[in-house]
């Protein structure tokens, strides 16, 4: 790991859910810094594994760093939504054996200061995706009052809402995340070991970046794949995020399901698709808390296909 320029969140458990996987190919929808692309290819000699990311700093990087497994790996550039629909057109659903998706921003962008996603960034830009319309600027100073406080409620989950979107809008424009930061900071929570701005700052990125949209479109695009057999790992960070895979693991799993109010099955009681491996949320341990700060946050569920 030591040319790993940032620790993969999870590394261990990450390996664990896909060890002895020494053919067919696995799918790392959220590629990044390549962290645990690269871990997954040397712990499994001879998997194959085709790695997805919208950040064409990341491509460029994780190009060079995964050079070495030579035609093992496959990248390809675009929203995880929807790359891994053509994926699962391309290849025989039967070669692809995992799924990761490690959902939110990475620390590629966060420690790049001129992406904008960082509370101490001279601008406002926080796209995942540098080509993409919709920016940071774009919402802080030009949504209107409203649609600020449906996106500081439903992603930020922020009591105060009304308050932080009406002095947004009464103080813009704003030109950088610094300044944004700073102007909302009597406003936001205070007493935890995030910075005040931290969840005001996630609301905007996931509005920007369309994140839970995406996670939903990812899931809908594995439940229809009809896997015969793949794990699916996913790890988020938020948790919208992480109900949202809970419920969909759980609908996932369910044999029977008619309504609950039915007198008794008509659905035929044949529908799982797969069993839950993590009953519980996987999170990170003590020592990996003490090494990476960031990782205290990261929850990963795990879900089998195939009965």
């Amino acid at each position: 790991m030591q040319d790993i320029p940032h620790i993969p969140v999870l590394y261990r458990e990450v390996l664990d859910i896909f060890k002895d996987m020494n053919d067919g190919i696995i799918i790392d929808c959220t590629m990044g810094y390549a962290g645990h692309s690269s871990m997954i290819l040397e712990a499994n000699p001879h998997a194959r594994l085709i790695a997805i990311d919208q950040d064409q700093t990341a491509i460029d990087f994780s190009t060079k760093r995964l050079e070495k497994f030579g035609e093992r790996v496959s990248i390809r550039k675009g929203r995880f939504s929807s790359v891994i629909k053509n994926i699962l057109e391309e290849f025989d659903v039967s070669e692809i054996k995992g799924v990761l998706a490690d959902i939110g921003v990475s620390s590629l962008q966060l420690d790049q200061k001129t992406r904008g996603f960082s509370y101490e960034s001279d601008n406002l830009d926080m796209r995942m995706d540098e080509d993409a319309l919709l920016s940071a600027t774009n919402v802080i100073n030009e949504y209107s009052s409203l649609e600020l406080e449906k996106i500081l409620l439903e992603y930020g989950e922020l009591r105060n809402y009304k308050k932080i979107a009406a002095h947004i809008v009464k103080n813009r424009p704003f030109n950088s995340a610094k300044e944004l930061s700073e102007s909302v900071k009597p406003f936001m929570p205070t007493g935890k070991k995030i910075h005040p701005a931290t969840l005001l700052m996630q609301a905007v990125r996931i509005e920007v970046n369309d994140e839970l949209g995406e996670l939903k479109s990812l899931l809908e695009s594995i439940q229809n794949a009809e896997f015969p057999h793949a794990k699916i790992a996913i790890i988020s960070f938020h948790s919208l995020e992480d109900r949202i895979v809970k419920q969909a693991f759980s609908l996932w799993s369910k044999s029977c399901i008619c309504p609950s109010e039915a007198m008794r099955c008509t659905c035929g009681n044949n529908n799982a698709i797969g069993k839950i491996v993590t009953k519980k949320p996987v999170m990170a341990l003590t020592d990996e808390l003490k090494e990476n700060p960031r990782s205290r946050s990261a929850k990963m569920r795990v879900f089998e296909m195939g009965i």
